[in-house]
């Protein structure tokens, strides 16, 4: 998708071979302060997360910018991504299924303020009200 600009936030250790296959139209940042990164990701079309993991944080903190996900519908995504609203699922980590999925992102529209919401779920704040329920309940 060599019309679309790519920025890639964050390293691994795969990032050499990353950084040989880029294109010009492909920023590679690397790892980021955490406002510099918070930045990028709230100023995106979307935050495209490709990994399968088990919660996942990074595409919660883009939700918490009002910021879209398209992602790898596997894992802790399904969790926390609502398809076509808060986000898009793609189920295959092939270049093919993440370039239909752009595509299929387009002719979507977003409430960004509902993505936001969205991520409220997993805050802090929920998190210690819903522990503290459960322990209420148990003991």
């Amino acid at each position: 998708m060599p019309e679309k600009k790519l920025i890639v936030l964050g390293d691994g250790p795969d990032m050499k071979a990353i950084k040989q296959l880029a294109t010009p139209n492909i920023e590679i940042l690397g790892h980021l302060p955490s406002n510099d990164m918070l930045n990028y990701i709230s100023k995106a079309r979307a935050f495209v997360f490709a990994a399968e993991e088990d919660f996942g944080i990074a595409p919660v903190e883009a939700q918490a910018c009002g910021t879209p996900v398209i992602c790898l519908g596997k894992g802790g995504c399904r969790e926390t991504i609502i398809d076509k609203e808060t986000g898009l699922f793609f189920y295959e980590q092939t270049a093919s299924a993440i370039i239909e999925a752009v595509t299929s992102f387009e002719k979507l529209v977003f409430n960004y303020e509902r993505i936001r919401k969205n991520a409220e779920r997993f805050s802090q704040n929920v998190f210690e009200e819903k522990f503290a329920h459960f322990v209420d309940k148990i003991t």
